[in-house]
């Protein structure tokens, strides 16, 4: 049976080591929740050998899901300027933000990920495509500049592979400066060449530069390191994700083994003879509760009552530790993970501080995810006829401490006398100023006169000092409604706590 790279060696290019594919198997496997290694298991009762299965929390897919989340999610705002409502309209066509977040979830996983833009049928078709797809051929400083994307298809009881190389020119009358897109179909047993149907085998992009973006998280591969693929999040934690599971797979035993028990002897357990001359158990035997044992003459009629101590207390602990050490090794800081039901993900407000690991880290990750969403942004525009596009990524900062944590951290550090009054107050202007302020009708958009405003009504605009505007259809002055400013608003919160209200 062929294989993809070897295929590729065929054609002249040559790509990662097999060892690559090797790793990603392996945090596949994690991030499914089972590792065969792991996670089947037998124990020695003293006479035979019981195989087992050990439980998993699937902590790998939870810390993958949660970076997903954290960095392109629902309220990641992509612009493009006067292209952006159609920019929008593709993506929606692309069902990006939901792909878009899966992707970059199984990129964590896994290591890598890629977005591939091409026309199918005169329409713009985003592809998401995960790590063990991804068969880098060139790459320069770590940024892989030619990329070959393959898969295994089933079609009519015959497996065979699609590969799609994205190669800048090189064959006799193509431009070196453009990118050129082959593609190939081929019988996965033999190697033979399969037809494409109405797809070409070469596609002359004109663009210089690659129709795709490879996606890695921000860490440096310390297993592979000149390679240009990433590594999982979770790479240098499987010790920690095999720490959770051993614990929390004894702790569900603890419920099964400790479980109450009845000792009933077996003379009770039965009466001999019954009225047909049938054996007729006197409990049910399909009651696990109830177990006969043979016991003495003197001890016939005595049941027995086990009730084993369950160590709960002791488990959740135990997972509670292991929970802290998996979130460090992972960059989500100590204490992302809380195993009791009193716990819970810290809020907003406990996570930040001016060194907490998840608020750096969150930072440092969301550099190539932003790199790759502005590069595939101006690769749809390129493909939709718009050369000059600028392309903007604004990213969810939910995280980032509230106006209320502000006000009230400052409240302590004047009374405690570590901070002035001036000084508070200052850092409340100045958080005040960073954030975007609303226009009269709660939009976000920077004032601007109205289309089609005259001279005149530029000039009274700009003479109105008791803050009225016109109104751009009914050509009338009109009152614009008043707010309280925040900044006052903020001021007085701190003025009262400072002084002790």
């Amino acid at each position: 049976m062929i294989t993809i790279k070897g295929y590729l060696e065929q054609l002249g290019y040559h790509t990662v080591p097999d060892e690559t594919f090797s790793h990603i198997d392996e945090w596949l496997e994690w991030y499914q929740g089972y590792v065969k290694e792991f996670h089947s298991y037998s124990v020695y009762n003293g006479m035979n050998r019981i195989t087992q299965k050990r439980m998993t929390m699937g902590m790998a897919k939870k810390v993958a899901e949660d970076w997903a989340n954290l960095i392109l999610n629902e309220k990641v705002a992509i612009k493009a300027g006067k292209y952006s409502e159609r920019l929008q309209e593709i993506l929606d066509r692309n069902n990006f933000r939901v792909r878009g977040n899966q992707l970059v979830e199984l990129t964590y996983a896994l290591g890598t990920g890629a977005f591939v833009e091409y026309l199918a049928d005169g329409e713009i078709v985003v592809d998401y495509i995960r790590a063990d797809m991804i068969y880098p051929i060139s790459w320069d400083n770590g940024e892989i500049t030619e990329c070959a994307f393959g898969s295994y298809r089933t079609d009519t009881g015959r497996e065979s592979i699609y590969l799609q190389i994205h190669r800048l020119g090189s064959e006799e009358g193509e431009n070196s400066d453009a990118y050129y897109i082959e593609n190939h179909l081929i019988d996965a047993k033999t190697g033979e060449k399969l037809e494409l149907g109405d797809t070409e085998e070469i596609i002359d992009t004109r663009a210089e530069f690659p129709l795709f973006q490879i996606i890695v998280p921000n860490i440096q591969n310390n297993i592979e390191l000149d390679s240009p693929m990433g590594i999982s999040v979770y790479a240098n934690a499987i010790d920690q994700l095999k720490g959770c599971d051993l614990i929390y797979d004894s702790y569900l035993n603890e419920f099964v083994l400790g479980k109450k028990r009845i000792i009933v002897p077996q003379s009770m357990a039965k009466i001999e003879m019954s009225q047909d001359g049938d054996i007729q158990p006197i409990f049910d035997p399909n009651d696990t509760v109830y177990y006969a044992m043979p016991t003495d003459r003197n001890d016939d009629n005595k049941i027995t009552e086990n009730n084993m101590q369950i160590r709960a207390q002791e488990h959740e602990l135990g997972i509670q530790r292991a929970l802290d050490l998996l979130s460090l090794k992972v960059g989500m800081g100590t204490g992302r993970y809380q195993f009791d039901a009193s716990g819970g993900v810290k809020t907003a407000t406990e996570v930040i501080s001016d060194k907490s690991d998840l608020y750096q880290n969150l930072r440092k990750n969301e550099i190539p995810v932003k790199a790759a969403v502005i590069a595939m942004g101006k690769a749809i525009a390129f493909l939709d006829g718009k050369e000059e596009v600028e392309v903007t990524v604004d990213f969810d900062d939910s995280i980032m401490e509230d106006s209320s944590a502000t006000i009230d951290k400052n409240a302590k550090l004047v009374n405690a006398g570590l901070r002035s009054k001036l000084t508070a107050i200052m850092e409340l202007i100045s958080a005040v100023k960073r954030k975007p302020r609303k226009n009269w009708n709660g939009s976000q958009k920077k004032n601007r006169l109205p289309e089609k405003t005259s001279i005149g009504q530029i000039w009274r605009i700009r003479m109105n000092r008791n803050r009225r505007m016109i109104h751009p259809k009914k050509k009338k002055i009109r009152k614009r409604p008043r707010k309280k400013s925040r900044i006052l608003e903020f001021l007085k919160r701190i003025i009262k706590k400072c002084w002790n209200r």
